[in-house]
């Protein structure tokens, strides 16, 4: 019996022993190593690329504002294929069965993301498991490991090496179960190469026969083959295909992640061609898709609402979009859902509801950046529209601070639209602190004390409100934040707790000092001395703020100080009134402006501008009464000036009948007379060429010329006169800057 156990005891393990070799083709050898193949090697290797898929999938930031990409995965374009594995025993494949041991452990060390591992397990069964016997091979496993070896590259971004893994399984195991899906791989490899043509021949020829006609193909793989066809056509930029193939991967459904993709990004399609019904179709296609994620289908509500055309449908929308907002699921998507319906309201002229959504939308703690941003910019717009500019320009500030972009051409052209505010919003701040201070100088010394006092009182209740609101934070923190403040005395009044009443005694000492305890205890004369530590001196130090006498000192009491801030106050009043006029249009503002400060008493220099801007606005607004209120101040004050030989003999607009080339080389001809010191030439000159170039860019260019020949040989106030007019006419362009920093130098 001994004996007998004995011979079968060398006889099964001589037959493992055969079955280990790769070299053999037996039964037994084919299915043990297909099975040590699929149930060991390849089963970790498949769990790892899953497990590099689902991270991609959880950790990818949809850009919601874009279009968003049919495959879920942001490639670097710049990063360089290399493959990770060098040597080569099969072309293309690029492993080597027979590698050295250092080799090995060089791969092993390579394997530590997902898709490395996979790759490495790819390897690994294709090296011990292969049985490439006579050029054949007999392990059916292994077309499934150079699948996956060439999926895990992919991902890897090194493309090349990722083709011609796929390559291999083409042309070796042309009847494997998963040719097709080797295929469509394949295809998508090249895509991201730029080689969209032979992806889309490949695909062509995988779904249909020579005349065009479907081929029976599983419904799995008409789906993958369908949306590899549309993104290589997207990147073709052919959108009728792209249209056409993402309507056909999304006729059955089996891929609900992909499925829902696709749909989506077909909607996107038709919104940007501004087709709306046919995208409104698409995206109600997602609502109704019962196993679409919940994300596709949360953002199809809102595209809805983008897409709405009539009031009917934006009415339905709308109570849809308030629905949504009520139930707690949808609260990730606040932000969006605040966003939209104050675009609705907007659209509706509802500027108040529009607003409200608006700040209820920054509100949503899962507000993301990009959101915020488009949110700021709808409030500033409104805000801008309405001419609140200092409003409008906090909410474009607020997006330039939290923008990650920088270089995003709506980033950019918001940057460009809060530079353009920068000079209005310094110039209004500058008569509203003009304006307070010289208020405040005008009144009485008693009146002066009273609204200090009243300032006092209110700093110091906002002081004590914002200190005991930090001291009860501290002191409840251990009850409800864990602090350890009360970890020895849990459930006690925080006054019966020693660690928070002696950080309370410390927080009082450093905001206020020692004080006694008696009425009046706040004012800082009873603060005591006695102890005259770091912190009551640092307190004695912030609470001057508090000293009514230090407030009284910074009003300006001479004459000298107060006719500069009224010197100041109305210079920025003009310089608004300009910008009003000239950069933005907004005639009623610049009339308030031009109008307050013509009131004022302004200096000489301003009287003159002031009138022919007020002149311009009048009689453009048809105000012709008002108008010629100021064209007379100027015929009769100012009558040898240009503007007033302007309103004389207003130059009729003559089309420009010579190219800007030729106006630039008649200007250098004019500059070559100004350098040869010819000035009286040179005025002559530009007197000639002016009214034949009423409607040129280049005016200003020839009326500074000859401003600075004016000045070369006439009288200073000519020269000034002449400044003036260019700063004046030209007050927004380089020209017209320079030549209003040479009046203010002469008015010195």
């Amino acid at each position: 019996m001994k004996y007998t156990n004995k011979i079968i005891l060398v006889t099964v393990t001589f037959s493992i022993l055969l079955s280990c070799s790769t070299k053999k083709d037996t039964l037994i050898n084919r299915n043990w190593h297909a099975l040590n193949t699929k149930f060991n090697v390849l089963f970790n290797g498949k769990e790892a690329f899953k497990e590099g898929v689902n991270s991609i999938n959880e950790n990818y930031e949809e850009d919601w504002f874009q279009q968003l990409l049919i495959e879920p995965i942001k490639f670097e374009e710049d990063k360089i294929s290399i493959p990770t594995f060098n040597s080569k025993i099969k072309s293309g494949v690029g492993f080597n069965k027979n590698s050295t041991k250092n080799q090995k452990e060089q791969e092993e060390n390579k394997a530590t993301t997902p898709f490395g591992i996979a790759e490495e397990k790819a390897i690994k069964a294709i090296q011990k498991h292969g049985m490439n016997i006579e050029g054949i091979e007999r392990n059916s496993q292994i077309d499934d490991a150079y699948l996956l070896l060439g999926k895990a590259r992919y991902y890897d971004q090194r493309f090349i090496p990722a083709i011609e893994a796929f390559n291999y399984v083409i042309a070796n195991y042309p009847y494997a179960n998963l040719i097709n899906e080797t295929k469509i791989w394949r295809a998508k490899a090249n895509i991201r190469i730029d080689n969209e043509e032979f992806a889309i021949e490949s695909m062509k020829l995988l779904l249909h026969t020579k005349d065009t006609v479907e081929v029976d193909l599983p419904e799995e793989i008409k789906e993958q083959g369908y949306t590899a066809l549309a993104m290589a056509y997207l990147k073709a930029d052919s959108l009728q295909q792209a249209k056409k193939y993402l309507a056909k991967s999304t006729e059955t459904l089996n891929n609900r992640n992909q499925g829902a993709r696709n749909l989506f990004v077909l909607g996107q399609i038709y919104s940007s061609e501004n087709k709306k019904d046919s995208a409104s179709i698409v995206f109600k296609k997602i609502i109704d898709f019962k196993k679409a994620p919940y994300k596709y289908k949360m953002h199809a509500n809102i595209e809805l609402a983008k897409n709405a055309t009539t009031d009917s449908s934006s009415v339905a929308v709308l109570k849809k979009l308030q629905k949504l907002i009520k139930e707690r699921e949808n609260k990730e998507y606040l932000d969006e859902l605040y966003y939209q319906v104050g675009t609705l309201y907007e659209k509706k002229d509802s500027i108040g509801l529009a607003v409200n959504y608006y700040k209820q939308s920054l509100r949503a703690v899962s507000g993301g950046v990009k959101q915020k941003t488009f949110t700021y910019e709808k409030l500033g717009n409104i805000n801008f529209k309405h001419s609140n500019y200092l409003d409008a320009s906090a909410y474009y500030d607020s997006i330039l601070r939290i923008a990650k972009d920088t270089l995003d051409l709506r980033i950019r052209r918001i940057k460009r639209k809060h530079r353009n505010l920068a000079s209005l919003i310094r110039y209004e701040n500058k008569v509203i602190e003009n304006d307070s201070i010289l208020r405040i100088a005008s009144l009485s010394r008693e009146d002066q004390e009273v609204f200090f006092q009243n300032y006092i009182n209110n700093l110091k209740k906002k002081d004590e409100e914002a200190a005991q609101l930090k001291l009860n934070q501290q002191a409840f923190g251990g009850s409800f934040g864990g602090s350890s403040l009360q970890s020895n005395n849990k459930g006690k009044w925080y006054f019966y707790n020693s660690q928070s009443l002696s950080f309370g005694k410390t927080e009082f000492q450093k905001i206020w000092g020692n004080r006694t305890l008696e009425d009046d205890w706040r004012w800082s004369s009873k603060v005591s001395l006695g102890v005259a530590n770091k912190d009551s001196l640092q307190v004695t130090r912030r609470n001057s703020r508090y000293d009514l006498v230090s407030y009284l000192e910074t009003i300006p009491t001479s004459q000298g100080e107060i006719d500069t801030l009224k010197l100041d106050r109305n210079n920025a009043l003009y310089e608004l009134g300009v910008i009003y006029k000239e950069q933005f249009k907004d005639v009623k503002l610049a009339i308030e402006r031009l109008e307050r400060v013509a009131s004022l008493k302004p200096v000489k220099e301003l009287i003159l501008p002031i009138n022919w801007h007020l002149y311009q606005i009048y009689t453009g607004l048809g105000q012709n009464i008002l108008a010629i209120k100021h064209k007379d101040i100027i015929l009769t004050d100012y009558s040898n000036t240009k503007f007033a030989q302007v309103i004389r003999n207003p130059d009729q607009p003559i089309e420009e009948e010579i190219s800007v080339n030729e106006l630039e080389n008649i200007y250098k001809e004019i500059y070559y007379l100004y350098k040869q010191n010819k000035f009286e030439e040179v005025v002559l000159e530009i007197d000639k060429k002016l009214p034949t170039i009423q409607d040129s860019k280049l005016i200003p260019k020839f009326e500074l010329l000859k401003a600075y020949a004016i000045g070369k040989y006439k009288d200073k106030e000519t020269y000034k006169i002449a400044m003036d007019f260019v700063a004046v006419s030209y007050a927004n362009t380089e020209e017209g800057k320079k030549a209003k920093q040479i009046v203010n130098q002469l008015s010195k």
